[in-house]
């Protein structure tokens, strides 16, 4: 990996905001693991029709492989969400291309709506480059929040890798004084501390599914489940009044998604991007 250097840590950390949803009007909508309740998630197609359907960010998480590639994959192993069988670290990235990341979510979607199984179409392992070249060839500005994945054996090198990444896109930092489009997420506070000292004009992230508001120096989300904002909705304002950004996760359902605006979120995390986006009325700005 290539030794890199950084911008100097700014005194205040910056704080994410969407430039296509005015604060006022109805919080963000961001696809998390792409369009995934109609899609396999995590995959190309899910994610190219997120920013179809208006989608004004997408979400995924990364993890390492043996041989140092960032990919795009939510469990520790890839048995849920792949024809393959063992841990995402352990397998190098010519091995993980050969699997099938796309057949299972066919036979998923048929046993919770409890139908006949479905076929779907085959798709490849998604990697942290392919997305960043898709963000980046996007016809209109959309953000990325990425999320690191933690515990693994490869500790500190996730994220040294995300920056090297990131660095090549030109998106350590934001074109024409804005502030980047890429933001880091988690759950992990030493995590987030790695990817400040690294990544310190990016927005950090602090994921939670605890009603608490601690976060590590220069966090300028809150992350909340959707849960969370069920049991203590006062925790939205609390978190404002402190210069935080709220982005909660996974909000999916119409309920969920009027409490989230009108709580005033600013940003919505879901599996179903075209349809949040039809019950919050809101649509990306021409």
């Amino acid at each position: 990996m290539s030794l890199l250097t950084f911008e100097p840590r700014p005194a205040t950390p910056p704080r994410f905001k969407h430039p296509a949803t005015p604060r006022a009007l109805v919080p963000a909508v961001v696809a998390h693991r792409g369009s995934s309740a109609q899609l396999p998630e995590h995959t190309l197609a899910a994610y190219e029709t997120a920013i179809t359907d208006g989608a004004h960010g997408l979400e995924a998480d990364v993890r390492l492989t043996r041989d140092g590639h960032l990919v795009c994959v939510h469990d520790r192993r890839v048995d849920r969400t792949s024809n393959g069988r063992g841990a995402v670290s352990e397998l190098d990235l010519a091995t993980l291309s050969t699997l099938d990341f796309g057949s299972w979510h066919g036979r998923e979607r048929a046993r919770q709506q409890q139908e006949p199984p479905r076929s779907a179409a085959p798709q490849q392992l998604l990697t942290l480059e392919r997305l960043l070249e898709l963000v980046c060839s996007a016809s209109r500005p959309v953000s990325l929040a990425v999320e690191t994945k933690h515990p693994t054996r490869w500790s500190g090198l996730v994220e040294r890798e995300l920056a090297h990444q990131l660095a090549r896109f030109g998106l350590l930092r934001g074109r024409d004084g804005q502030l980047s489009q890429v933001r880091v997420m988690s759950f992990s506070s030493v995590a987030l501390r790695r990817a400040r000292a690294l990544m310190p004009a990016l927005a950090l992230v602090q994921l939670t599914t605890r009603p608490s508001l601690l976060a590590p120096s220069g966090t300028s989300v809150w992350g909340p489940s959707i849960d969370v904002l069920r049991r203590h909705p006062e925790l939205v304002g609390q978190a404002q009044a402190r210069g935080r950004a709220v982005h909660v996760w996974t909000v999916d359902t119409r309920s969920d998604l009027e409490l989230s605006r009108d709580l005033g979120v600013d940003a919505v995390i879901t599996n179903r991007p075209a349809f949040a986006l039809d019950a919050l009325g809101g649509s990306v700005a021409a």
